[in-house]
């Protein structure tokens, strides 16, 4: 079944009859995501929240000096997007890029507010779907301020372990929030153990 994975995700979380099953998945937009390109850019207003069926993205700012910071990297069975810019209709300050082929599934705010109106308890789904996103984000800053490079990269590793061939130590790297240099020398250090 075409929605079956979006579907299985929401009933973790609340039961759904077909009838809801089908409205909800007709307001849905299928797209593919190419290698390298982008789903959003900075200065762009957020219109979607996205659900990703297959692939992966990486969720990144750029500083003054150039350099890259990944705030995310979302996979199968991962939401992702611009919760701020999507609530606010204020521009983004994030790049999405897909880092291999993704096919994702695009809720738009117009059909967000069609869908609470139709069938109010996707306001539950999308409320813990946002609590559980809020306590990922502090967790993630405490852990960028107060663990080890080696501590980071042993959660990464954890968290991701699909990813530890499919995106560059570069990436990596950038991610845990050191030099691949770094990185490099970290991991060589830990397999001597």
């Amino acid at each position: 079944m075409e929605y079956e994975l979006i579907l299985k995700n929401i009933s973790r979380f609340i039961d759904l009859n077909p009838e809801e099953e089908n409205f909800y998945t007709s307001l849905l937009v299928k797209r593919i995501i190419g290698k390298k390109d982008f789903l959003m850019r900075p200065g762009e207003i957020i219109k979607n929240e996205y659900f990703i069926v297959k692939g992966c993205l990486k969720v990144y700012t750029i500083d003054s000096k150039g350099v890259e910071h990944i705030s995310m990297f979302a996979i199968s069975d991962w939401w992702t997007g611009d919760l701020s810019s999507f609530l606010t209709e204020q521009p983004t300050k994030y790049y999405i890029q897909a880092l291999e082929e993704t096919e994702i599934l695009q809720l738009s705010k117009e059909n967000s507010e069609v869908l609470f109106e139709k069938i109010p308890k996707f306001e539950r789904f999308y409320r813990i779907l946002y609590q559980r996103s809020l306590i990922s984000y502090i967790n993630r800053s405490d852990q960028n301020i107060s663990v080890s490079a080696e501590d980071r990269y042993l959660y990464f590793t954890q968290k991701y372990p699909s990813l530890l061939n499919r995106v560059s130590q570069k990436d990596i790297a950038s991610y845990i929030g050191v030099t691949p240099e770094f990185l490099s020398l970290l991991r060589k250090k830990m397999s001597t153990r």
